[in-house]
């Protein structure tokens, strides 16, 4: 058996077309049917706000899109599971990329696994966090990334394919502020309860930290995990991606 390696990718798009998303999509395809090997990919996609295929068939899903729209956002329909998230300048989107010939039964594995790599890289930069939903948080779930049970700094989902799994996310570096003023009519038009002093960000606790570093200590995270191997998009997978965007588009 080939040692395992991950492709560690520095490449993100903007969003506003869905085609950043529609790069992650054209990965998960491309991996499951072995084109491509297991892949991490971390970027900056931003002002957009992610809306889940739930959010998708609310009653209030053209009013949120209107009123990202006015905030500044534009509006993209996200790979994996979940409610509404937000990405701006100074926020990390991130995606791992997985071969696996029976996705299903590693489902729980694969979030601890992430939350575990995801704290432990925080760790590193002096943030203390921990995984576990926070009452009230946006986009709630069970491996969300927080700081002392009191703020939401990251939050995973996943999607499945034939032959591969991904994981997909965000890690709020800095400016809260902007991600609370655009989720506060959002959220109020897809009618979902919530609590905006959830939302937080890295330098809300370690005031300074700067989206570089901390893309540097999550790759070196990975690092742990196998040996990783930097890497670039190719023409195929960007040109599926193209051909994929229009089904993330609002």
């Amino acid at each position: 058996m080939p040692e395992r390696t991950i492709a560690v990718i520095r490449q993100g798009y903007d969003d506003s077309e869905g085609f950043d998303t529609g790069v992650s999509d054209a990965l998960l395809r491309r991996v499951g049917d072995g084109s491509l090997p297991e892949t991490f990919r971390i970027s900056t996609p931003g002002r957009v706000v992610a809306f889940g295929k739930q959010d998708r068939i609310a009653p209030g899903f053209g009013p949120a899109t209107e009123l990202a729209r006015r905030h500044g956002f534009a509006s993209v329909i996200r790979l994996p599971g979940g409610r509404a998230a937000v990405f701006h300048e100074q926020t990390i989107s991130f995606s791992w990329t997985m071969p696996d010939p029976d996705p299903v039964r590693g489902i729980r594995r694969r979030f601890a696994e992430a939350g575990t790599l995801i704290t432990s890289a925080l760790a590193e930069i002096g943030i203390a966090a921990t995984v576990g939903e926070i009452p009230g948080e946006y986009c709630p779930g069970e491996f969300s990334v927080n700081h002392a049970g009191s703020i939401k700094l990251a939050g995973i989902g996943q999607r499945l394919a034939k032959g591969a799994a991904h994981l997909g996310g965000v890690l709020v570096v800095a400016d809260a502020p902007s991600i609370r003023k655009v989720l506060v009519p959002v959220y109020g038009a897809l009618d979902i309860e919530w609590d905006p002093s959830t939302v937080g960000a890295l330098d809300d606790v370690l005031p300074g930290l700067d989206v570089s570093t901390t893309a540097d200590a999550l790759i070196d995270a990975f690092a742990g995990v196998a040996p990783v191997i930097q890497s670039t998009l190719d023409t195929d997978t960007l040109d599926l991606a193209a051909k994929l965007a229009p089904a993330h588009t609002v």
